[in-house]
């Protein structure tokens, strides 16, 4: 990405080299994703979640979904899936960086920050690389 982008929304995930998503940890200890707003906050700490996880499910969105759609106006389709974090929560995501058919159930994923149109970013999680 040769230029910055702006999240799809405020406070998606955290500003540090390697981000996380963050979520929220209610008062039963619960730990909920994307994190509560106004009133719904009240006593929930603010929790960044892991950044991998094991893939739970997942499908391919061929077709362009109904508005409020704001991505790319010439549509490609696209893999979403579920992603469980560890002892925190499942998260659906856009799975970036894989093809259909190498997914695997339990294959280990990473967040990432990806391009969702000409002027935003989103979170997605990518097939996990060796470091």
């Amino acid at each position: 990405m040769s230029q910055t982008l702006s999240p799809i929304a405020p406070d998606l995930w955290t500003d540090e080299p390697s981000p996380r998503l963050i979520g929220g940890r209610l008062p039963s200890g619960r730990i909920v994703f994307p994190m509560p707003t106004g009133d719904a906050a009240i006593d929930v700490d603010v929790y960044p979640l892991s950044r991998t996880g094991k893939l739970w499910s997942w499908t391919r969105q061929d077709f362009k979904p109904k508005e409020p759609y704001t991505g790319p106006e010439a549509f490609e389709p696209y893999l979403l899936g579920y992603v469980e974090l560890p002892n925190e929560v499942i998260v659906e995501t856009r799975i970036v960086d894989a093809k259909l058919e190498d997914l695997k159930l339990g294959m280990a994923m990473e967040f990432v920050v990806a391009p969702f149109n000409d002027h935003q970013s989103t979170f997605a999680f990518r097939p996990e690389t060796s470091s």
